[in-house]
């Protein structure tokens, strides 16, 4: 059976203790971690040991309606993604050798 998802409140608590600070304290660096991530993910923002937020312009291409099968363009829009970084990747999935 796998673990459940941390929640904002647990990641806040667990975070507050191993650093010294209140949970409250935790909880604004959290809403503040992220407010700044949204204004800067246009230029990337980097999360160092983690990954990274990056927007991407996606280019039109042709789809198909999977419920009738018609061919359909699909427009070009951006989206944002999050490049996870190598030691993030290694440290979750263990080292290759």
């Amino acid at each position: 059976m796998a673990a459940k998802t941390m929640t904002k409140s647990q990641i806040a608590d667990t975070l507050a203790q191993s650093t010294g600070v209140t949970k409250k304290i935790a909880v604004q660096f959290l809403d503040e971690l992220a407010a700044l991530a949204y204004k800067q993910a246009k230029n990337s923002f980097t999360l160092p040991g983690l990954g990274k937020l990056v927007l991407v312009a996606r280019k039109a291409r042709m789809g198909r309606n999977p419920a009738t099968g018609a061919t359909i363009k699909i427009p070009a829009k951006k989206v944002v993604k999050f490049r996870v970084a190598k030691a993030c990747k290694d440290a979750v999935l263990g080292v290759k050798k």
